[in-house]
């Protein structure tokens, strides 16, 4: 695996749930001390610009939307009908209630454009470790990603604050394969700062590299009955 870079490793974990197009079905949990809840969600993916989220399930949340494109974002709540855009400010506030980030689920950046990697040879694994360019404005101080030698696939991912302390782990699991791409299915996000949170993202379907229309990434869409 010495003939893969880190730049080329970080770039196929920047496409790998999204390649030119994806269209995927998912489920999230969120746990705390205190309670539980699920969603079901499609979510349609162009490139690295381009993400729409639909959420099906509970019925309280349906058709609840996420917009984004280019480095703009907007939610659509049905209830009170109307479409709000998201401030740069608000992109790692929390995803509906989730230890995800607006950023974690829509992408706004790509992990090649905003950081450096330095890749370490583990044997079995290999790590790679981010540290922000210059110019990039991220609230992460370096992010490591595991990943394994053989099949390329990442383990987990550790983001760190500025003062270089453990903040979150993302683990990965369950590896399958959808249409011909492998995949884990599974990814769980633990904050460490919250004892007994944790998100749950697992894939139920996805197809990748899709013909996927121009109208599904715009406002109009979002307000869609469906």
């Amino acid at each position: 695996m010495a003939s893969t870079s880190g730049v080329d490793l970080l770039k196929k974990m920047d496409e790998l749930y999204r390649s030119d197009t994806s269209v995927a079905t998912m489920k999230m949990t969120i746990v705390t001390p205190d309670w539980q809840r699920t969603l079901e969600m499609d979510s349609w993916t162009r490139g690295m610009d381009d993400t729409f989220i639909r959420v099906l399930e509970p019925k309280k949340d349906r058709g609840v939307t996420t917009l984004k494109i280019d480095q703009q974002m907007w939610n659509y709540f049905p209830k009170i009908n109307k479409v709000i855009k998201v401030p740069p400010s608000m992109m790692m506030g929390s995803w509906m209630g989730s230890d995800f980030t607006n950023d974690d689920l829509v992408r706004e950046s790509s992990l090649v454009d905003d950081y450096h990697v330095d890749n370490e040879d583990l044997g079995d694994n290999i790590l790679l470790t981010l540290t922000p360019k210059q110019e990039t404005v991220t609230v992460w101080g370096k992010i490591t990603i595991l990943v394994k030698s053989d099949s390329l696939l990442p383990i987990k991912q550790t983001y760190f604050n500025e003062k270089g302390s453990k903040v979150r782990v993302m683990t990965f699991s369950d590896v399958r394969e959808f249409s011909g791409k492998t995949i884990p299915a599974t990814m769980t996000m633990e904050p460490l700062n919250k004892k007994g949170h944790k998100t749950i993202i697992q894939y139920e379907q996805a197809k990748f590299d899709v013909e996927i229309a121009n109208s599904v990434f715009t406002q109009r869409n979002m307000k869609k009955r469906f």
